[in-house]
């Protein structure tokens, strides 16, 4: 892990970014202030409907249970569950116990939970017998001590009288490792304290509308969106939990009509798959008032189309690594929400390299990766991460993020940026969803393919059509996909971010 250099810790501390509330001392405290809030699990497999106190009873039994098999402060507690009650119940209890917890998609297999169980070592690991894709191993977990498995056993690792107070902990511990979904490689672990999540938490709960109203949470869990905005800054504003365990636009709408709940923004395709889906009506608006917008690029297209339904938009930009870099106002000016990123979160800095790198550091900020050597290339001396991102900084401070340094097609020793090709091609009536992609090329080495999503019930535009249109726009020659695909739905992270790695791989298979 890397150290925080001196001068920030002594600012931060002074500016009262941080505090020396545990991530178990800010969950007690939230919990005992609204103990009665509803805490609804929405789903075919395993529906729960109850009260969050009845969720913090069960994860206090669990955290007694555990804490007798010989767990306590700093061991690690690992679990892989969908958005069900007993995700709440196993994250919960790790806090209280002072555990470092490691949430795991659901969606990973056996390779990606391997790894990551090889890298934390956990004491406990909490899982399921088959959900989708999700399969019980033993063989995965053989190394493991404690083992649950819930609808089986998970039962029997809850004692009968409940953990009561929270376990002392140093502050600036690990009290969190989040994996990130890889590309090429294996996760990356994201190791964060109890002073860079509690900060997390309170700064983006605080950044919500005073009138956001209860949500639902699709995100899952296991990711650290999903969790962050359902297990934590849901009890930290008091508010109701509503966790639906697969996204399904249909079941999205009828549960906005049936509990009054919202759904407020994400990666643009939660809102456009929405207002996309034969079932929606101008009804749904009241519950869709605000959309804050991120987590994967925010095409201008998308944001005013929201707009135009009425829907305030706001983006933001950050990372697992850095969760809150940047962020509009809800009250800002609808350029700034629209068409930009935001400008620096409370105690955020960044600065951008000659080549348009994006470098930020701030209280939120992570202490580096399980992997050191990953953690001396993304970090300096002076505590700038390196984000991998490219993008711009408006007279106002404001950022704009214009592409990856990953994420560049090279066509003939041209550079063209994925994001605003797509962002042309949004533009198509047809076109629901576009990822542009670098397709080998004999002749130039690389091109741009167009992977479409289509909207219900409209036809792929041709390679001609979408050639005139960029005409039309005025783009340059070379920017102009020369191919273009049509997919029922891209490959995803768990955040509903596209995996583009993957579509590179199956155009480039498709050429050997």
């Amino acid at each position: 892990m890397r150290k925080v250099p001196t001068d920030l810790v002594e600012r931060y501390l002074s500016q009262g970014w941080w505090t020396d509330e545990s991530l178990g001392e800010l969950l007690a405290r939230g919990l005992a202030a609204a103990p009665e809030q509803r805490f609804e699990v929405h789903s075919e497999t395993r529906p729960w409907s109850g009260r969050v106190c009845e969720v913090e009873a069960v994860a206090r039994r669990l955290a007694a249970g555990l804490s007798a098999r010989g767990v306590k402060a700093g061991d690690t507690v690992a679990f892989q569950l969908p958005n069900w009650m007993e995700a709440a119940a196993t994250f919960w209890a790790s806090a209280l116990l002072g555990a470092v917890v490691v949430p795991i998609v659901h969606f990973y297999g056996r390779k990606e939970v391997g790894y990551i169980l090889e890298t934390t070592r956990p004491k406990v690991f909490i899982t399921i017998e088959r959900f989708g894709a999700l399969e019980f191993d033993p063989a995965v977990y053989a190394g493991v001590p404690i083992v649950g498995v819930v609808g089986r056993d998970f039962d029997d690792l809850l004692a009968d009288e409940p953990m009561t107070g929270v376990a002392a902990v140093d502050p600036d511990a690990p009290a969190l490792i989040a994996f990130t979904s890889g590309t090429t490689r294996d996760p990356k672990g994201v190791i964060h304290s109890h002073r860079t999540l509690g900060f997390e938490t309170r700064q983006l709960g605080g950044h919500y509308p005073d009138d956001f109203g209860p949500q639902l949470t699709a995100a899952p869990v296991g990711h650290f969106i999903g969790m962050v905005n359902a297990l934590l800054i849901s009890v930290l504003n008091a508010a109701p939990i509503h966790l639906l365990d697969v996204w399904n636009p249909e079941r999205a709408l009828a549960l906005m009509s049936e509990f009054g709940v919202n759904v407020a923004g994400g990666v643009p395709y939660y809102m456009t798959s929405l207002i996309d889906h034969p079932d929606f009506t101008p009804g749904h608006l009241r519950y869709m008032r605000y959309a804050g917008m991120g987590g994967a690029p925010v095409p201008a297209a998308v944001t005013t189309r929201l707009t135009d339904l009425g829907i305030t938009v706001y983006r933001s930009y950050g990372s697992t690594e850095h969760p809150s870099v940047t962020a509009s106002k809800h009250t800002a000016a609808l350029g700034k929400r629209l068409y930009t990123d935001g400008d620096p979160m409370p105690g955020v800095e960044i600065r951008l390299t000659a080549e348009g790198e994006i470098l930020s550091r701030g209280p939120d900020l992570c202490l580096g990766y399980t992997d050191a050597e990953l953690t001396d290339r993304a970090f300096d001396a002076e505590g700038w991460y390196h984000t991998g991102d490219i993008g711009v900084l408006d007279a106002d401070g404001y950022l704009s993020i214009t592409d990856r340094t990953t994420d560049l097609i090279i066509r003939g020793g041209e550079n063209i940026s994925a994001v605003e090709v797509e962002e042309v091609l949004l533009g198509l009536p047809a076109v629901a969803e576009a990822a542009v992609v670098a397709a080998p090329d004999a002749r130039l080495g690389e091109h741009a393919a167009a992977v479409l999503r289509l909207r219900p019930g409209l036809d792929a535009p041709t390679l001609a059509e979408v050639r005139a249109h960029f005409a039309d726009r005025g783009l340059a020659k070379q920017k102009w996909p020369e191919e273009v695909r049509v997919v029922a739905d891209f490959p995803r992270t768990p955040s509903g971010k596209v995996q583009k790695f993957r579509l590179r791989q199956d155009i480039a298979s498709e050429q050997q």
